[in-house]
């Protein structure tokens, strides 16, 4: 006999769970999260399927599971984007002495043509 699990027996569909991350895909270690952020850049659900290594009935799943909770997931998502906002300006400022301190160093030991190459290319950068 098969044995199912709590959430096999209360949802028809066992490709979306929550963990600790969050809102997932179950067996992988993406969230629905990863997916709205390439859903936002207008991927089609075809290449998010292909490069996030999904199935077809992953990517179904997630897209129809979106869609019937557009709400809720729009929100979290928006939790997330302001978290991940917070830790990145949170370890921006705290490595930003080290930052400054690194920028001023030599270049490494022969590696002095390799290092004014990559400085003209910086410089060419910062001009368009």
């Amino acid at each position: 006999m098969e044995t199912q699990t709590v959430n096999e027996l209360t949802s028809p569909q066992t490709t979306v769970v929550r963990n600790s991350l969050g809102l997932a895909i179950a067996g992988t270690r993406l969230t629905l999260y990863d997916v709205m952020d390439y859903l936002k850049e207008d991927w089609p659900p075809k290449l998010i399927r292909d490069w996030l290594n999904l199935t077809d009935q992953q990517i179904a799943d997630v897209m129809t599971y979106i869609e019937e909770h557009r709400e809720e997931v729009e929100a979290e998502y928006e939790q997330v984007l302001a978290y991940a906002d917070e830790i990145r300006a949170y370890w921006e400022e705290r490595n930003r002495e080290r930052f400054a301190r690194i920028a001023t160093l030599p270049p490494p030991p022969g590696k002095e043509a390799l290092w004014a190459k990559l400085q003209e290319k910086k410089a060419k950068l910062a001009q368009t």
